[in-house]
């Protein structure tokens, strides 16, 4: 996710910190994690880790889900990217 500058306190604080122990209690999710790009402080992403592709759909569908990524959606300086992907190799 690649925020306007001015808009990461403002997800860090306001939208972040209050919903992340709501998603990772949320059923499904294992692990969810955020992680800042070492050279683009603006740019950062979430890990997570659903133990099935159904839980990760119930969640997209959730309010949790709707209320915390409109929230999210103001702060973009670009349109935000995401992927699903399965372990190949452990």
């Amino acid at each position: 996710m690649t925020f306007r500058p001015e808009g990461v306190s403002t997800f860090l604080n306001d939208v972040f910190e209050p919903s992340k122990s709501r998603i990772r209690a949320f059923p499904g999710c294992m692990h969810m994690e955020l992680l800042r790009h070492t050279e683009q402080s603006n740019v950062l992403c979430t890990f997570s880790i659903w133990d099935s592709e159904a839980a990760l759909d119930v969640y997209r569908h959730s309010e949790l889900f709707r209320d915390t990524w409109a929230k999210t959606k103001a702060l973009f300086a670009e349109k935000a990217e995401a992927w699903s992907m399965e372990v190949i190799d452990e």
